[in-house]
């Protein structure tokens, strides 16, 4: 029984409606240890018929037996099998792929075997060093000559170790010289036993075979056999495999490094908006939480701000009651309003707040004006005295930059010594009246921005306006919460509380406010993040018009692939799997110059502010990977399906 059989093989081309027959029943048996020539002149089926024996072409009528079974080309896997087992190919053109070097191009092949990867490269340069070419496997195809590139084409061939090596014009570019060596080595291959189907217009090539086969308008004329099939017997040891993801990976990388020149100014154009991204998240984390430390070291995030309620469109104000100005629409707080307060669940104090305002200061003949000095309270934080400590009646802490440095070049020389406050208000009569005291300085305070801490202890306040006949009603409260957590529902039942059966109160959570600005700090870090992720898309738009370049080039390529035995599938993987390490490597140079940036941009802020103002974490690095190979997927999604669909034929015959 014949190796290989071809059984009343018809195939037509169509131009519309019109067929053009090619192939009109043809009949062929094939042994192992045959070096059989088609030979005839062009258009006469010979290619037509070897795509159809080397798997590529299914559309056709007929039948092609291979070992006593039927090959079903309906089934595109059993076809990838096929070629990945049984047939080696040696072009006329060579077609060896440029950005692999000698040695990878033979290995092609055996990325689908069960071979370890050392096993796979000693093989791969046995097979160089079989045809004479173990000097040059390093070399890549435009380094070599014809002849050179014919014998890689032939070592690539055998690499799988296949029954049938099929030759297309396999001395059509080659010098008599090279032809005449290429010639014998198709002899070797047949005489270890293996089916060499050499597709040919040369006589000489057809007469140093054991068999020629004459087809013309596809039909084959005579079939004469020169001299008997070698005898020799090869058993074929490789076993094929799918080819691993991780194979795609590798080669796509090969390809990326070849063209790294190109693909660098894609990773720049998206690591920019990566970048941005980075960047941008980083610094809305660290103004937040520059933001939290310098408003909880001025007050105490338990601490809950109560003022009197004020109508304004029915609607109960969420705002500061301007203490200052005595508006007459503010009622003072009473002691039945305490009272009230101190019932409220989760309150465990309340406190009275006195705030004088434009207070002047002076020491040893030095005066400035401060806005504001209030009593000491647990609305205050402690952390915000820098030197010194809290304190108590007839004491104060004062700012130390603003207020310290305006009355002495030695800010912290002035703890310990008496300071004079003036301030003029209007008595109970309405007078003008003016109210003096001197306060003991035991610390200072450190705020940013205009923010100041001036307080003094106990009932300074208090006993200060008593003396002048000013009134010491208080329109503000200080509410301690038992937890911070439990500030924000204190404030909600406070605002809900009423005395007399009206609303009396309008609270404000410490941590209330901090959720405020926290939400505009992360509306304005999502409008810059939202531009950034325009740059995004207009990388997007590069990677798929890159990859849409890298597949019209590699067009030929991919018809090698598909001839190896890879499937739709592994053609895929090849080119997402460049998309990816393109989205990768975009990342990488993202986060890296993201953090640069962070460093340098902290060290020079720091003159300004002890302060990490650009906070990059490792959530926003694995964001931005996350961010760059969704891209690259998505980029790479119909590139990919356009390679795969690629007819290999067609790839093959692409420039």
């Amino acid at each position: 029984m014949a190796f290989l059989e071809l059984k009343n093989i018809y195939k037509s081309y169509f131009l519309g409606k019109e067929e053009f027959p090619v192939l009109k029943g043809i009949n062929l048996d094939f042994e192992l240890g045959d070096f059989v020539s088609i030979l005839g002149e062009s258009g006469g089926g010979k290619s037509t018929l070897m795509n159809i024996i080397g798997g590529l072409d299914w559309a056709f009528k007929g039948e092609v037996v291979l070992a006593g079974q039927r090959l079903n080309h309906s089934k595109e896997t059993s076809l990838n099998k096929y070629r990945r087992e049984t047939v080696g190919y040696i072009y006329q053109s060579y077609n060896l792929i440029p950005h692999l070097n000698v040695l990878d191009n033979v290995s092609l092949a055996l990325d689908m075997t069960t071979l370890s990867v050392n096993e796979r490269k000693q093989r791969a340069f046995d097979l160089l060093k079989q045809v004479g070419l173990e000097d040059h496997v390093k070399k890549y195809p435009k380094q070599l000559s014809g002849g050179q590139k014919q014998r890689v084409a032939i070592a690539r061939a055998l690499a799988n170790d296949p029954q049938v090596i099929i030759a297309d014009e396999p001395t059509g570019a080659l010098d008599s010289q090279n032809t005449e060596e290429v010639l014998t080595l198709l002899n070797q291959i047949a005489a270890e036993g293996r089916l060499v189907i050499a597709v040919t217009h040369s006589q000489h090539v057809a007469d140093s075979g054991t068999r020629i086969v004459r087809l013309a308008d596809g039909k084959i004329i005579s079939d004469e056999r020169l001299k008997p099939a070698y005898k020799a017997k090869v058993q074929r040891k490789l076993h094929s495999k799918k080819l691993p993801l991780l194979t795609s990976v590798r080669n796509a990388f090969k390809h990326f490094k070849y063209h790294f020149k190109r693909n660098l100014l894609i990773i720049i154009g998206t690591a920019v908006g990566l970048f941005s991204v980075i960047t941008f998240n980083g610094l809305g984390t660290g103004v937040k939480g520059y933001v939290n430390q310098q408003v909880n070291s001025l007050v105490n995030p338990k601490q809950v701000l109560v003022t009197p309620y004020v109508k304004s469109n029915n609607k109960q104000q969420d705002t500061y009651v301007n203490l200052a100005t005595r508006d007459k629409k503010i009622s003072a707080f009473s002691k039945k309003d305490i009272n009230t307060l101190k019932r409220v669940k989760d309150v465990t104090k309340v406190e009275k707040i006195y705030t004088l305002s434009n207070v002047a200061i002076s020491f040893n003949k030095k005066d400035t004006n401060i806005s504001t000095v209030t009593n000491w309270t647990s609305i205050l934080n402690t952390s915000s005295i820098k030197k010194g400590r809290m304190p108590k009646t007839g004491e104060i802490v004062i700012d130390k930059k603003d207020v310290a440095k305006s009355l002495t070049n030695q800010p912290n020389s002035l703890i310990g010594k008496k300071i004079t406050l003036t301030y003029t208000g209007l008595n109970k009569l309405g007078q003008k009246a003016v109210a003096t005291v001197k306060v003991k300085v035991v610390g200072l305070t450190e705020s940013s921005g205009t923010s100041q801490i001036n307080a003094v202890g106990g009932s300074t306040i208090v006993d200060a306006l008593k003396a002048v006949n000013m009134s010491t009603n208080v329109a503000a409260l200080g509410v301690s919460a038992k937890s911070m957590n439990a500030a924000k529902s204190v404030a909600k039942r406070i605002n809900e509380a009423k005395v007399n059966r009206k609303l009396r109160f309008t609270a404000t959570a410490v941590s209330s406010i901090l959720d405020r600005i926290e939400t505009y700090i992360s509306l304005i870090t999502n409008v810059l993040a939202g531009i950034a992720g325009i740059s995004l898309l207009v990388s997007a738009l590069m990677i798929i018009v890159t990859m849409y370049m890298s597949v019209s080039d590699r067009t030929k390529e991919i018809g090698i692939l598909r001839a190896l035995g890879e499937s739709k599938g592994d053609i895929r993987r090849l080119f997402t799997s460049e998309s990816i390490l393109l989205g990768i490597f975009s990342a990488t140079f993202a986060t890296i110059i993201a953090l640069i940036v962070q460093t340098l941009a902290n060290s020079a802020l720091s003159k300004i502010a002890h302060y990490s103002f650009i906070q990059i974490s490792a959530g926003n690095i694995i964001s931005a990977f996350v961010i760059s190979i969704i891209i690259s997927l998505l980029a790479a999604i119909l590139p990919a399906r356009h390679a795969a669909s690629l007819n290999p034929i067609d790839a093959l015959a692409g420039e």
